[in-house]
């Protein structure tokens, strides 16, 4: 399963990936307004941690997306804890 996290706290990306490994995902983490948030792809989850991020990053976001299959999941946070309880939600 594939996971796309857009937010966040960039000395977390490490441990975003850590965590997604535990559930058997792979991660891609966008922190910062760049070209790859347009070419998102299609994966299966994608987390918008929207207390870190502008509202033009989750509009683009979702427009990459917009169209297919892709749950999406938005959390005011963005700690370890509030991935893991989506990660349960949408994965387990």
């Amino acid at each position: 399963m594939s996971v796309v996290i857009v937010g966040g706290n960039e000395c977390m990306i490490r441990r975003y990936k850590e965590l997604c490994q535990e559930y058997n995902c792979s991660a891609k983490v966008i922190i910062q307004m760049c070209s790859a948030l347009r070419n998102i792809g299609s994966p299966d989850l994608l987390v918008l941690f929207t207390n870190t991020v502008s509202h033009k990053m989750v509009s683009c976001a979702l427009n990459s997306v917009k169209g297919q299959n892709v749950n999406v999941a938005r959390c005011h946070t963005s700690s370890m804890s509030a991935l893991r309880s989506i990660l349960d939600e949408h994965i387990r």
